[in-house]
């Protein structure tokens, strides 16, 4: 007991789970009693026993059991969290409980099951009993049956599903254990009492005794139909009603609607399994079929037969069988043989139903012309097989080839064609067979009805009266209008016989016959006609023909307008009886006629109508007019008045007054009377002469008028026409056309012969009157508007000038709307309104116009050669094939549906292994698609279903292209053909993610366009569920994107259904989204009656305005689109419906609109800080996904609720894309209004439109890029910034759409981008744009690298980012692409890139294989654009407002600091775009108030140059310095931030505008010069340095060449930037904070602004240019020695690499690093040796001596050797140490080199320490140069022991001591006589006092252009001898000497020095006057004739490098002084011999 009063304290839950089964009892009594007390379905207590149902049915204790058996029924039933444990339960139930031995546990047991079905669990029920089926225990499967009988027998079958217990019952019927058999005939006998005879056929296989017993039960069931005894909780309404029903007697009527639906639910076909035959065919059968023995042929046809009686067979590639069959019962001369093939056919169609629907049009006319066989036995199995095949497929999809054949001559052919199309109505309905499709039909049986043999006859009766039962007389009798009472009579007489039933006999002899198949296939028929009751497509227009009987889908016209051409086609009113009359009415005689109009008209006026008189005429004309006025219109003779009017002078009358009259009773006559053809063809002759009339040509419009609004227009308009131009006026053929055109617009276009009237207006466009043509054209117009852009197709052969006028007039009508007609509808609205009411109109004037054209028949040009080419092995012929076929169509332009064999064939090439051939195909169905129009719907299934295939290719341009045609397809077809049959569930149940993510997107934008849809669809949605759960997230998002859309069509009930069999997580899962869908389920479409196509593509409907009201609720709000487009309908009952589709505001609306009327951004102080805080912080998600997930949307959400209207949020996040057009809208409406706002939320707005990106409709992204612009646009005149979190959450979406393939949305992508670089750094821009070429979308790789071409061309090298090296190599990559498009983007960009920098490009992509550098080049030949320094594009405007916003906001919106280079990039405009805004950005303009905090104004003066007077030789250069008044800003007392505001002076430096420039740098410069405030500075001089040289180029490309431009303005712009440079290069610290990269340009700039030719020209640009060479001295000096030697070296090695490249400027560069040697020894312990090294090694990796051995100069090669040479001297054996940064050492001559170099200097150790006595010494000597010099002294001698050069070499031996003091020539002297030592002594003596008494020279501070050829160092020294040996500044006479030398080798006579300005040396520093020595002189001249020679060695190398600087170059003079040198020399040496 002890124990038991332990588990009796426990809570009843534990009492349950105890080990004890006592407990357990107990606990489950408790739980009972609990259960029953609980009231509460929702209670909490439920979910305490969630866990242990379960266990309540499975415990191990039988009496335990059974309490918990009672226990859980009650948990079941009342407690709402059950469904939870069904999966659980009944499995235990079925495990546990079914094998007991107790009777009641398993009856509690079924009845558990039972209440889990009542609680909507059905499925998960049902799964668990089937799989109890299973079990080895009998009683089990017992038990399971009988739960599954009990459940079907009190639920019905619409709750538990009988196909998957049907597909058991065999195998159960097979059992060995009796009682389940016994259970298994129980459930076999229930289910046929609710499907019957379904269940035949999936148990014709069971053992026959078992059949015969279930036959013997079955026929015992009452036959009434069953209904439910039992319903689910959902349906316990409808229980209690029928309840009340049966209590009031009244149950059949209450059940009638139920019984309806049940009967037919199932079909046995859907219970069959598919059986697979293809592989079960006999491996020879295609040799068999094929073989010359009709045996052998039968014996495959028989194998074939015994394979397709099975009564399901599963869809698979029949292409190649039906051929076979085709061709035999085509072909085949056995008729036995063609009886069995049709039979083979009826099996296939049967067994695969919808499947075969893409054969059905081979096969169709094939098999009807085989009817001329006259063996019944032939004929019945043909009448099968058409029969069972029209099942499969359309009346629609097969017209055209069942008319083609009805015009075949064989009567029995016609017979049996009438009769099928009888049958073939019998299944249609009055919506599936619209008037499109009747007509054509009606008019070939009408030709039947007339046929010599009897038995055609009656079966066009019968077909005739078929159609008549199916549509009604309303919609037949426009058709019958001609034909007799007596035919009539017999049709209607045949209608009555009709019986509408599927396949039953219609009563007439000969259709006995055709009856025999129906019986057996009945449930297959009656299925297919279900389906075909849907086949309501959307009317589509058909071909217009000008008469009914030639071909299929003619547009549903109008029944008014009468098809032109013939008196039988044109009775279509439906006043049948009068215009039928009217039309036929007999020409009468002139006398009829005079007799009876006397009757009508006063006797005088017939008398008068011929007097000579013209008073007389027209008294007579306004008495007939008064006659016909008061006249009836029955009673009016019209034919006999307009005789009169027409009698003499008729047409002729000369009197203008009495013509004007006469017209207008024709139009009065035409108005009142009833005016028949006959009538108008009498007076239109005349109205047509007279049309051009001056004065009677407006009268004769009227007449026409009336006479078309009563003959109708299509008619009236071909007579008028063909009158007018079978004459020569061209007044009347202008004033025709034109009178047309007004007579369109009037009476609309339907009917009219467009044809005829193209013909006529080629006509006149070939005319050389002006105005016919003009007419022609403004005719073309009109018709524009109704036909479309199509129009154009028919003059694309004209002349282009003509081209282009008719393009231009159709430019004007694009965007407009026809007008409603406004004529033509009173006569015949009674017609009009019947028509309107159909529904069937398409467009009322768009008839198709491709079907105005003859369409080709192209099957005879398909031949089997072609075939065979399409599907050679060779890649090649396969592509030659497919060119043929795209000429083919091409050529045909508009084909005929039958294509022969090439379906086949280009399905096989869409999974081609070339995916360029598979592109081609896809783009040969394109043209297919538009050549063949609707007609391609037949070809749907075998070739349409394929393309799908196509959209799981990986390659992301074959996905495009493939959906391009499917899109371009179904334009054509409509959704129907493709959401039919099981073929695109099939597809979405391949597992590829890409097919899954393209066909889901690609049904999502097509289903909510859909007002219906085939119940096929359902059979897609287990896909789109496990597709909600795929692994690719893309899948996953497109899938939950398109549930809606399902959802909308086949609602939540099926829906929810279809997830039974989904595992319960999953379930769960899809349930919740299934709720989310539903809340966001959008309204089917509006059925928008007879409306109008809009020309041009459908424009979106118009947005509501704001202030209308948004409806919220699902049902309403698609309903305001259609308004727009039903304004445009035609006929009065449209406009009725139009004012009943404008909802009335309810009171509740309008008070929405009063909220809405608030701001829709509401601003949040630091609101936007706070979110980027938040993100950066990681508090929230940063905005970064490849798809947007559910998160980001939730999170965007919340985000905005604090900030923007709830209204309008909730119109931004619901889930139909109209709502996001409306909520677009409102925002470009509130755009301007709240600027502030918007730019508050900006973060959010640009992430809820990133978000519009990835939708994928394509009017709400349209509508998103225009807001863009308009945002952008606004933010730039705001001068706003974007931050960094915005743009990078924002931009590379954006950059997703610029690959969107159609043109429009790139195009609109591409300007937002240009206007965004007026909000955000171009250089920012650059690497999410490079990001953007990484994509596999070829259109974006293309796009983003033309825009990269772009901002590059616009902004200069600085966008690119990291460096310009690293992204033209990556933008080199794509040269090699697969996509031409891209190749071709890469190309352009380099070559941008080139044209702004040269050769040097080249080096900047690296290497490059030889295919692409071919392309490169090749491409940059093409170029014509000549390669310019920078192109940097300016904005010469200034701005026109200061802002005054005080500083804190300016700083806040100027966002975080940006790099120089950005900001200056922003200045640039984009002017090479039309969106490139035209003032000059706001942060380049120098608003000193707002620096200042409005302090104070400042005015400042234009800095002036100090002039220097050029006498004044001895005094050093001065800087010009900026004189200012007062500068602002002082950097003291400005806002904290001086760092930003030093950026921002800076980024003015670099201004377009010149002014804003200098005062810029006049504020810089005020810093520069105060030492306390240089410092400032500080960090910030890389950033001045680029904005500087910016400034440079600037003025070097732009403003030099802006003539309108003062040139003083540019030299002061020059003396500012320059004196600013040396105040900061004379501040050392500062100085060498500059960076290599950016030295390096600084030099460039600065080199390149020396050699500016049209400086020269200035006044003061040789100030300018001394100014520079100061400078360049001052950077070379103060800056980084590792630095800038390292960036000279750089210079150096670009610019000879660049071909474009002056060779001046090399040696420019090349004279710098000679100055930088110089100063070697002095800084050698400073610079960084191992990076100059690296450089070193670098140049001569790049330039090989072999390679620079080739240059035209050895300087380049002299000047490497020379530093290398000191710096060896310098470092000695240590440099070798210096080699640590360089990789592989091998790469280069480096290393050898320099220990060669110390090789010589080992050997030379005696020499070095001569040389280290002299002082200071700058120069080395090596061994070999040492040499060099004793040969020069020898040779020096020589030239003055020769009479002819003694003084020539006494002067040159005067130079060569002065140069070289420590050569001693005593020793030489020695050896020669005493006479010739003192010649020699007197001669230098002489020399020297010539020399020191000329006067000095003055010096300037730089290196001129004019200099290059003297700068040149010789082997003999590392630099020409410019400092002395002490390193002493030089005075003025060395270069007044120089000059001399210089001048005389020009041949320039040295008396005219004022002439030019003096020659200056880059070398020199400022000059003191200083005496130097004679031996000084005599050294320099020396060197100066050496070097004069050796530059005359490369004359012939140099000969052609004249710069336009005005660079020397070795003048004629010269050349003659060498040449006599020479001979001098030669007579020397053969004196001496």
């Amino acid at each position: 007991m002890g124990d038991d009063s332990e588990w009796m304290k426990l809570p009843v839950d534990q009492k349950c789970e105890h080990k004890l089964w006592k407990a357990r009892l107990s606990g489950y009594e408790e739980a009972l009693k609990i259960f029953q007390k609980i009231k509460d379905e929702k209670s909490p207590e439920w979910s305490k026993y969630l866990g242990l149902i379960k266990k309540f049915v499975t415990d191990s204790n039988a009496v335990v059991q059974l309490k918990g058996l009672e226990a859980a029924l009650v948990y079941v039933e009342n407690a709402h969290v059950a469904g939870k444990t069904t999966g659980e339960v009944v499995s235990g139930v079925v495990s546990k409980v079914f094998n007991q031995p107790k009777a009641k546990a398993k009856e509690l047991g079924i009845e558990i099951c039972l209440m889990y079905i009542e609680i909507e669990k059905g499925e998960a029920v049902q799964e668990e009993l089937l799989k109890g089926l299973d079990n080895k225990n009998p009683k089990i499967i017992v038990a399971c049956i009988e739960t599954l009988r009990k459940a079907l027998s009190e639920f019905g079958s619409k709750i538990i599903l009988l196909k998957p217990i049907i597909k058991v019952l065999p195998k159960l019927f097979e059992s060995r254990e009796k009682a389940v058999r016994d259970e298994a005939k129980l459930i076999a006998v229930e289910i046929y009492r609710w499907i019957r005879d379904a269940l035949r056929p999936p148990l014709q296989n069971i053992n026959s005794v078992q059949l015969k017993e279930l036959e013997e039960e079955w026929v015992k069931l009452p036959t009434g139909a069953p209904k439910p005894t039992r319903f689910l909780r959902s349906q316990q309404e409808l229980e209690a009603k029928l309840e009340q029903q049966q209590s009031a007697g009244g149950d059949a009527e209450g059940e009638g609607g139920d019984d309806g639906d049940e009967v037919p639910q199932i079909d046995a076909y859907e219970l069959l399994e598919a059986v697979e035959i293809l592989s079960k065919l006999p491996k020879d059968f295609y040799d068999k079929i094929e073989a010359k023995k009709w045996q052998e042929r039968k014996e495959a046809l028989e194998a074939v037969e015994v394979l397709v009686k099975n009564p399901k067979l599963e869809a698979g590639d029949y292409a190649d069988l039906v051929k076979a069959l085709k061709k035999v019962v085509g072909k085949d001369t056995n008729v036995m043989l063609v009886a069995l093939a049709a039979k083979c056919l009826t099996g296939l169609a049967v067994g695969l139903r919808k499947k075969f629907g893409q054969y059905a049009g081979h096969v169709e006319p094939w098999s009807l012309e085989k009817f001329k066989e006259k063996k019944p036995q032939v004929v019945q199995a043909l009448q099968e097989a058409i029969d069972a095949i029209f099942l499969t497929t359309t009346l629609q999809n097969i017209s055209e080839d069942v008319l083609a054949v009805m015009d075949n001559k064989n009567p029995t052919i016609k017979q049996q064609t009438s009769l099928f199309i009888a049958r073939s109505f019998r299944h249609c309905t009055a919506s599936t067979l619209p008037k499109s499709l009747l007509k054509p039909f009606c008019a070939a049986l009408l030709k039947h009805i007339n046929d010599s043999a009897l038995e055609v006859r009656d079966a066009a009766f019968e077909a005739l009266g078929t159609a008549l039962k199916v549509v009604g007389e309303k919609a037949v009798n426009p058709f019958l209008a001609d034909v007799d009472k007596l035919k009539l009579d017999k049709i209607k007489e045949c209608s009555e016989k009709v019986e509408l039933v599927h396949g039953k006999k219609a009563g007439l002899a000969a259709d006995k016959k055709e009856s025999k198949p129906v019986p057996g296939r009945s449930a297959a028929s009656g299925a297919a006609g279900d389906k075909d009751v849907k086949d309501t497509s959307a009317p589509k227009p058909g071909p217009l023909k000008k008469a009914p009987a030639t071909k299929a889908g003619g547009p549903p016209k109008k029944g008014k307008p009468a098809a032109p051409g013939g008196a039988g086609s044109t009775g279509t009113k439906n006043k049948k009886g009068l215009d039928t009359k009217e039309i036929v009415e007999p020409e009468l005689s002139i006398e009829v006629c005079e007799e009876k109009a006397s009757a009508v008209l006063p006797p005088t006026c017939i008398q008068l109508l011929d007097s000579s008189n013209w008073k007389e005429r027209l008294a007579c004309m306004e008495e007939f007019q008064k006659a016909v006025e008061l006249m009836d219109r029955n009673e009016m003779p019209c034919q006999a008045l307009v005789r009169m009017l027409a009698k003499k002078p008729g047409w002729k009358e000369t009197n203008f007054q009495v013509m004007q009259m006469k017209l207008h009773i024709v139009a009065l006559i035409a108005q009142k009377g009833n005016f028949s053809k006959t009538s108008a063809q009498i007076v239109l002759d005349g109205l047509v002469d007279k049309i051009g009339d001056v004065k009677c040509g407006n009268n004769a419009k009227e007449a026409m008028t009336a006479i078309a609004e009563a003959s109708m227009l299509p008619w009236t308009a071909e007579q008028v026409m063909s009158m007018a131009f079978s004459q020569k006026n061209p007044k009347n053929q202008s004033e025709t056309l034109n009178w047309l055109s007004n007579a369109i617009k009037e009476f609309g276009f339907s009917g009219l012969n467009v044809k005829a009237f193209i013909s006529n207006v080629k006509t006149a466009l070939a005319a050389t009157n002006p105005a016919v043509r003009t007419s022609a054209i403004t005719l073309l117009g009109v018709m524009y508007l109704y036909v479309g852009p199509s129009l154009r197709m028919f003059f694309e052969d004209e002349k282009p000038a003509l081209l282009s006028q008719i393009d231009a007039e159709f430019e004007k009508m694009q965007g407009q709307s026809p007008p409603a007609p406004t004529r033509g509808i009173s006569k015949h609205s009674a017609s009009a309104t019947d028509e309107g009411e159909d529904g069937e109109e398409p467009d009322e004037g768009g008839n198709d116009v491709v079907d105005l054209f003859p369409r080709a028949e192209i099957s005879d040009k398909i031949t089997s050669e072609l075939v065979s080419k399409i599907g050679d092995k060779n890649w090649k012929i396969r592509k030659e094939g497919l060119d043929e076929v795209a000429s083919i169509i091409n050529e045909a332009k508009f084909i005929q549906p039958n294509i022969g064999e090439l379906p086949t064939a280009l399905k096989g090439r869409l999974n081609d292994s070339n995916k360029i051939l598979v592109q081609q195909t896809l783009n040969i169905l394109q043209q297919l698609a538009a050549a063949m129009g609707p007609n391609i719907k037949q070809h749907v299934k075998n070739l349409g279903i394929p393309i799908i295939t196509v959209l799981g290719d990986s390659k992301n341009n074959v996905r495009a292209a493939a959906l391009a045609t499917v899109n371009a397809w179904a334009e054509q077809t409509g959704m129907k053909e493709w959401l039919e049959g099981e073929d695109l569930s099939e597809e979405l149940k391949k597992e590829n993610p890409f097919l899954r993510q393209e066909l889901l997107g690609w049904l999502a934008e097509k289903l909510p366009t859909l007002r219906s849809t085939p119940t096929d669809l359902i059979l897609c949605v287990p896909h789109l569920y496990s597709c909600l759960e795929d692994r690719n997230g893309d899948v996953r998002k497109k899938a939950q994107d398109a549930l809606p859309f399902f959802m909308m069509h086949l609602g939540y009930e099926k829906m929810a259904k279809a997830t039974g069999k989904l595992k319960p997580t999953s379930k769960d899962q899809v349930l919740a989204m299934l709720d989310k869908a539903k809340a966001n389920m959008p309204a089917k479409p509006a059925p928008a009656k007879a409306t109008s196509k809009p020309v041009g593509g459908s424009a979106p409907a118009k947005f509501q305005p704001v202030s209308a009201p948004v409806e919220e609720s699902v049902s309403s709000s698609v309903e305001p689109k259609p308004d727009p487009k039903k304004a445009k309908t035609l006929g009065a009952s449209s406009k009725a419906k139009n004012t009943q589709g404008k909802k009335v505001p309810s009171k509740t609306s309008l008070k929405e609109d009063d909220d809405k009327s608030g701001p829709i951004f509401i601003v949040l102080p630091n609101g936007k800080e706070q979110r980027m805080r938040d993100e950066k912080g990681l508090k929230v998600l940063k905005w970064n996904f490849t798809t947007p997930r559910d998160e980001y949307i939730e999170q965007l959400k919340i985000q905005m609720s604090s900030c923007v209207a709830k209204w309008l949020q909730d119109e931004m996040f619901h889930s139909d894309f109209q709502h996001h057009n409306k909520a677009l809208a409102v925002m470009v409406d509130h755009l301007e209004s709240e600027k502030e706002g918007v730019i508050g939320c900006l973060d959010l707005i640009l992430k809820w439109l990133t978000l519009r990106f990835f939708d994928t409709n394509t009017s709400v992204l349209m509508k998103t890029l225009e807001y863009l612009k308009l945002l952008f646009t606004l933010l730039s005149e705001e001068e706003y910034h974007l931050t960094e979190n915005e743009a990078s959450s924002f931009i590379p979406y954006l950059i997703l759409k610029v690959g969107e393939p159609k043109d429009v949305i790139r195009k609109d992508v591409r300007a937002i981008l240009n206007r965004m670089c007026l909000v955000y750094p171009a250089s920012k821009m650059f690497p999410f744009i490079m990001e953007g070429t990484k994509s596999k979308n070829s259109k974006q790789r293309a796009e983003c690298l033309e825009e990269l071409g772009c901002l590059v061309e616009s902004y200069g090298m600085n966008v690119c980012q990291p460096t310009p090296g690293k992204a033209l190599k990556e933008i080199a990559i794509h040269i090699g692409d697969r996509d031409n498009a891209v190749r071709n983007a890469a190309l352009n960009t380099i070559v941008t890139v080139y044209n702004v920098h040269g050769d040097q490009v080249f080096k900047l992509i690296g290497n490059l294989s030889e295919k692409d550098m071919s392309m490169l080049e090749e491409r940059i030949k093409r170029s014509a654009k000549r390669p310019s320094a920078a192109p940097i594009k300016q904005v010469e405007e200034k701005p026109q407002r200061t802002q005054n916003i005080s500083s804190n906001a300016n700083m806040l919106r100027k966002g975080p600091t940006e790099d120089m280079s950005s900001k200056l990039n922003q200045a640039r405009s984009m002017s090479g775009h039309p969106e490139a805004a035209q003032t000059v950005r706001r942060e380049f303009q120098l608003d000193l108030d707002e620096i200042e905090n409005d302090s104070g104004t400042v005015r400042c003066e234009m800095p002036e140059l100090v002039q220097h007077k050029l006498d004044d030789i001895f005094e050093p250069v001065l800087i010009p310095e900026p004189k200012i008044r007062a500068v602002s800003p002082h950097f003291d007392d400005m806002h904290s931030n001086t760092a930003s505001t030093i950026n921002f002076i800076i980024s003015q430096v670099a201004s377009g505008d010149i002014s804003t420039s200098i005062q810029a740098l006049t504020q810089i410069d005020e810093v520069l010069r105060q030492e306390d405030k240089a410092e400032a500075m500080s960090g910030h001089i890389d950033q001045f340095l680029i904005a500087t040289f910016m400034q440079l180029r600037l003025i070097y490309n732009t403003h030099m060449a802006d003539e309108k431009l003062e040139k003083d303005e540019i030299i002061k712009l020059y003396s500012c930037i320059i004196g600013n440079m040396i105040s900061l290069f004379q501040i050392e610290s500062l100085a060498r904070e500059a960076s290599t990269g950016v030295l390096k340009d600084l030099m460039h700039g600065l080199i390149t602004l020396m050699l500016d030719s049209r400086i020269e020209d200035l006044e003061e640009g040789q100030q300018v240019i001394r100014s520079v060479n100061l400078l360049v001295v001052k950077v070379l000096e103060k800056s980084d020695q590792t630095n800038i030697l390292s960036a000279l070296l750089v210079l150096l090695q670009d610019s000879l690499l660049a071909t474009a490249s002056s060779p001046k400027f090399s040696e420019l560069v090349m004279k710098c690093l000679w100055r930088m040697v110089r100063l070697l020894p002095d800084t050698i312990n400073s610079i960084n040796l191992d990076r100059i090294l690296l450089d070193i090694h670098i140049f001569m990796k790049v330039f090989p001596k072999e390679k620079l051995k080739q240059c035209k100069s050895e300087f380049p090669i002299r000047t490497l050797k020379t530093l290398l040479h000191t710096l060896c001297k310098l470092k000695g054996p240590k440099i070798l140490d210096h080699l640590t940064m360089i990789d592989n050492k091998n790469e280069s001559e480096l290393e050898a080199h320099l220990c060669r170099m110390m090789k010589h200097s080992m050997d030379q150790a005696g020499s070095k320490s001569d040389k280290e006595t002299e002082k200071g010494a700058s120069r080395i000597l090596s061994a070999r140069m040492y040499n060099k010099v004793q040969a020069l002294r020898d040779e020096i001698f020589k030239k003055i022991g020769s009479k002819e050069n003694t003084k020539e070499g006494l002067a040159e031996l005067y130079e060569y001591k002065k140069k070289y003091s420590d050569a001693d020539i005593e020793p030489f002297l020695k050896n020669s006589s005493q006479f010739f030592q003192n010649y020699v002594e007197r001669g230098l003596r002489m020399i020297e006092m010539e020399r020191e008494g000329k006067g000095h020279i003055s010096t300037s501070t730089g290196i001129s252009p004019q200099m290059e050829v003297t700068c040149v160092p010789t082997p003999t020294s590392t630099m020409s001898s410019i400092g002395n040996t002490n390193g002493e500044e030089v005075g003025p006479s060395v270069y007044l000497e120089r000059l001399k030398i210089l001048r005389q080798r020009c041949g320039l006579d040295n008396t005219k020095q004022d002439d030019r300005p003096p020659l200056t040396s880059l070398l020199s520093k400022p000059a003191v006057p200083t005496v130097v020595s004679s031996t000084d002189m005599l050294h320099s001249k020396l060197s100066q004739l050496r070097e004069s020679r050796e530059q005359h060695q490369h004359s012939d190398l140099d000969s052609n490098q004249t710069h336009s600087s005005g660079t020397m170059t070795t003048s004629s003079s010269s050349t003659a002084n060498i040449d006599d040198l020479k001979k001098r020399l030669e007579r020397i040496k053969s004196s001496r011999k």
